[in-house]
């Protein structure tokens, strides 16, 4: 039976993938951050009526990394930890950006890299990575987040022709909205950023956001995907997911960039 790892795994899209994962037949193992987040995945598992096995790892712990994945040796690996961080970028500070890029960027590399030894070793496997259809645009208020998605595609991107010799595939998968606790904190964000010159922008996101998750999908629309990502024969390279998210990606190819930054700056009052 093969081993899946999957990051993040205690609620939203990584608890809803591990679920679907061990649903496919795979070994699951869901990666949390503490005890706490461990139970949340047990208790989801138990509900579903499946078996995924927890580990604790903190991802931006190198050490921590290589000892989990010389563990469980991995045949396929999806990495989905990661966070929000809503801030325009004259407001994050650089210790805020470097954390984020380390729990989104250098963690899935480094994760990927401890994984593909195993499966060289078997002339096969998986790693899919779960950007965001913000790895393709960008709105303003949230360049950092934006940032570290549009890295995490340029690094899969490379990787993906670097180890396809190895019968290893890289896939990316790329949610638009679904009900995940990063819509908590895109709030908590704001409300740590108040006094900001940008204020009124952030008023204007925030009840943009209200309006919108009564429109976001289920995390559970995903996780099917990221099962598709493991099981076709010839994976695609990228999945889309969701019609907000085909939009605007349609959109984007249709609108100048003027008139695109023109239509964001008035939604905000920028």
């Amino acid at each position: 039976m093969n081993t899946v790892l999957t990051t993040g795994a205690n609620s939203g899209i990584g608890l809803a993938a591990a679920i679907a994962i061990a649903r496919a037949g795979f070994r699951s193992v869901g990666s949390v951050r503490s005890a706490e987040k461990a139970e949340a995945l047990a208790r989801g598992a138990e509900e579903a009526g499946v078996s995924v096995e927890t580990v604790l790892l903190d991802v931006t712990d190198a050490a921590a990394c290589e000892r989990v994945v010389d563990d469980i040796r991995p045949w396929g690996l999806v990495n989905n930890a990661g966070y929000s961080l809503t801030g325009a970028v004259e407001d994050v500070q650089d210790d805020e950006a470097r954390q984020l890029l380390e729990t989104m960027v250098i963690a899935p590399a480094r994760l990927a890299r401890l994984s593909l030894p195993h499966m060289r070793a078997v002339a096969d496997g998986r790693i899919v990575n779960v950007s965001s259809i913000y790895g393709r645009t960008t709105t303003p208020l949230s360049g950092w987040y934006q940032a570290a998605k549009h890295a995490l595609e340029g690094l899969s991107d490379a990787l993906r022709m670097e180890v396809a010799s190895a019968g290893v595939s890289v896939v990316l998968v790329e949610p638009g909205g679904f009900r995940t606790g990063i819509w908590e904190e895109h709030a908590r964000d704001l409300g740590r950023r108040r006094h900001s010159r940008y204020e009124t922008a952030y008023r204007r996101s925030l009840e943009s956001m209200r309006w919108a998750q009564m429109l976001m999908g289920n995390p559970t629309t995903v996780a099917t995907v990221i099962v598709r990502a493991l099981t076709a024969r010839w994976p695609s390279a990228r999945y889309l997911v969701g019609y907000d998210a085909q939009l605007v990606t349609l959109t984007d190819m249709v609108l100048p960039t003027a008139l695109k930054d023109r239509l964001s700056r008035l939604m905000l009052g920028l």
